[in-house]
């Protein structure tokens, strides 16, 4: 039934409901927007309280800014400081628990690593002159301060402006325990940030006494030892325990400078740095002059053990593929045979050394790395830099440096995989790849050219026509994977002309596909693992996997059939080796930073970096100058007394032997000239190139004369 009164209700418009759901909403903002002014003016009231003025206010002030800038400071701190602590995954408390003593390949030991075969001594068990005379010298305030020590900081950095040198270090021990742990010896501001980080970050979950034992026990002492128990061994012949203070004190010099120090190499230098740290015992107060007379009088003598240098890159590098291999097994203490050749070795550092020494200054290039592979994948030498004392940072196997020009292998061999032959044309014209337009080095172009003469001539277009038409980059970066490039690679399109960063290990590795037939997988350094009681557990012969194909028969012999062609006419002429066909390409990045040659033989593939720590560029110098000549001092000492192997796909391993020997007659002229003065200009062909061109020209001046038609028809078709 119907309710009488609603039939006499008024309606409401709809515009009338509207209006007043309008009014509700401004009445609401309103009173919400007065009721917040009247809280923040009573908040303001309040506050007015503590204001200050006068002098007052002056540290209130202070105070103010030192927080905002505090705020800001700490969350840039928080964004330094993440990939810092990124270094910290890992078991890292367990990687010195190996203890490996190693072997050349013909079972005579080299080195060894690990710190188990010198048990480590607590610091409790250590004599107090020992603890003390490392704290004096390294870390006074080791137990005052949290990570960093400000005032030392300070303090050392007075000494070097007085004496307008690096007289004194500023690190503290903590510091140089992140380093040692987690760090690289790199000279970059990025590893300072994070040394700073992740020393606080040690002081926060370690002891002191757990810090201190693990920089006694971990600290690079000379003489390819670590740690102070295997220092006073080698050194010595003694324990820890039974060390008296003068070998102490010479212990406690070799922790900054273990090169400059070494006992075994420079006694009388090791004895004057002993000399300073007792110096620092008494002006620390540790000791008095009384306590450290006799260590003055009677400096410490030491083990006769000759001057053979340890491998120490190699053994670093073989160290980590020991564990990697070992890890599963559980085997901790192993003796390892390796595939270094000792004679390769020192070849390799010689040669480094030499053309340093020689030219170095005239390039502005101080530092350098080599790798040498034999071509079955054994790893014969490895230099990671010129002083293993002065930096362990191994630039051959973890320095990611940009290739340049001699990536451009990858990239062709990519093509000749896609059905590209040397002979294939390709425009050498300006190219345009989304705004990228790369240059050729002399800012001119060739039009259309053969493959092969633009990997002779290094062009810089033909690979990126190639990549952007076409093959595309995933392809290129799979090819280069799988040659064994282990190296992070960008990906980006600048990559076909070097622009991602690779360790020279990695060039060696995938050069040496080349040189193997086209096969890959093969480099290794370890050929033996077995424990001290003789149990063999691992054999690379019979238990890595087997070498697996990556480049066909015909892509590898055409890719060699270049490569060989530019150590003679290209542009690697100063790499060319006598009487021996070698192939390989160079590479040089912007602004001259990096400059390779990687190159192969028959018998041995090895690839040479040069450059500076800092990133700096050097005096113009190119893969075909420097790197080039270093090259081809090496494989010239590799070279003999072996038997000579052909590349594969090329015929012969030698230059036909008639140019060769006289190539080597006219190389001994050009010796005796230039070191009489008399040679107007250095070399830019090679002796066996040279000759050739003589002949040729020999051979078209004795050529009869060919008659011509007169017919113009005839002539414009000739």
């Amino acid at each position: 039934m119907d309710d009488p009164l609603s039939q006499n209700r008024p309606k409401v418009p709809k515009a009338g409901i509207l209006l007043a759901i309008d009014a509700w909403i401004d009445s609401t903002v309103y009173e919400t927007g007065f009721r917040l002014g009247e809280a923040y003016e009573n908040l303001t009231i309040f506050f007015r309280r503590f204001r200050v003025s006068g002098w007052r206010r002056v540290p209130v002030e202070i105070f103010g800014e030192i927080v905002a800038l505090g705020a800001a400071g700490s969350v840039v701190m928080l964004a330094l400081a993440l990939p810092a602590f990124e270094e910290t995954k890992g078991d890292w408390r367990r990687q010195g628990d190996f203890a490996v003593t190693f072997t050349d390949r013909n079972g005579k030991e080299i080195g060894q690593r690990g710190i188990i075969q010198r048990d480590s001594v607590p610091v409790d068990a250590m004599p107090d002159h020992v603890v003390k005379a490392v704290l004096a010298t390294e870390d006074r305030r080791f137990y005052e301060h949290y990570g960093i020590d400000f005032p030392g900081l300070a303090r050392a950095m007075t000494e070097n402006l007085r004496a307008n040198s690096v007289v004194q270090g500023g690190s503290s021990i903590t510091q140089q325990l992140a380093k040692n742990l987690f760090l690289s010896n790199e000279r970059t501001i990025e590893r300072k940030v994070k040394e700073a980080f992740l020393a606080i970050w040690l002081e926060a979950n370690l002891s002191k006494k757990e810090i201190l034992q693990l920089y006694l026990d971990r600290a690079y002492m000379g003489g390819g030892t670590f740690g102070i128990a295997a220092a006073a061994d080698f050194y010595f012949g003694k324990e820890v325990k039974d060390l008296n203070l003068a070998e102490a004190a010479m212990l406690a010099g070799l922790f900054k400078a273990p090169a400059k120090y070494a006992p075994h190499i420079n006694l009388p230098a090791a004895r004057a740095r002993a000399n300073v740290v007792l110096d620092n015992l008494v002006d620390s107060g540790f000791m008095t002059e009384g306590q450290v007379l006799s260590a003055r009088l009677h400096p410490a003598d030491i083990v006769d053990r000759g001057k053979q240098n340890s491998p120490d890159y190699f053994l670093d590098y073989a160290f980590d593929e020991v564990k990697r291999i070992a890890g599963p097994t559980g085997h901790r203490s192993v003796v390892a045979r390796t595939t270094i050749d000792l004679d390769l070795q020192r070849a390799a550092e010689e040669s480094l050394e030499f053309n340093l020494r020689q030219h170095g200054k005239d390039y502005r290039v101080s530092e350098g790395a080599i790798v040498v592979l034999d071509t079955d994948g054994s790893v014969r030498a490895i230099v990671g830099g010129r002083d293993y004392g002065e930096s362990q940072f191994n630039r051959a196997t973890r320095a990611l440096r940009q290739t340049g020009s001699s990536f451009k292998p990858y990239v062709y061999a990519t093509a000749m995989e896609h059905g590209f032959k040397p002979d294939s044309i390709v425009s050498d014209g300006p190219i345009n790849w989304g705004g990228w337009q790369p240059k050729n080095y002399g800012r001119s172009y060739s039009g259309r050219t053969t493959l092969a003469s633009a990997l002779i001539r290094s062009i810089n277009t033909v690979p990126v026509r190639l990549a952007k038409d076409h093959l595309s980059i995933p392809p290129i970066k799979a090819m280069a994977e799988a040659m064994g490039v282990e190296s992070p690679l960008n990906g980006h399109k600048t990559m076909v002309l070097g622009t991602s960063g690779m360790t020279v290990m990695d060039q060696a590795t995938g050069y040496n596909t080349f040189a193997n037939g086209g096969f890959a997988g093969t480099r290794h350094a370890i050929l033996q693992l077995s424990t001290h009681s003789g149990e063999v557990f691992y054999e690379y012969a019979r238990d890595a996997p087997r070498p697996k194909r990556v480049l066909s028969e015909q892509a590898m012999k055409s890719m060699n059939s270049i490569l060989v062609q530019i150590p003679e006419v290209g542009t690697a002429k100063r790499a060319a080796l006598p009487y021996i066909r070698s192939a390989g390409k160079t590479g040089t990045t912007q602004s001259y930073r990096d400059a390779w040659y990687v190159g192969f033989t028959g018998n041995y593939t090895a690839a040479v970096w040069l450059g500076n720590d800092d990133f700096s560029p050097t005096k113009e110098m190119t893969g075909g100058s420097l790197p080039a000549m270093v090259w081809q001092r090496l494989m010239i000492y590799a070279h003999r007394d072996v038997e000579l192997k052909a590349i594969p796909g090329i015929e012969k391993p030698f230059v036909d032997a008639d140019i060769a020997a006289r190539a080597a007659e006219a190389e001994k002229r050009r010796l005796a000239e230039a070191a009489a003065g008399t040679s107007p200009s250095p070399a830019v062909l090679s002796g066996a190139t040279t000759i050739f061109l003589r002949e040729l020209a020999k051979t078209f001046r004795d050529a009869p004369v060919i008659a011509l038609p007169k017919e113009p028809e005839t002539l414009s078709a000739l």
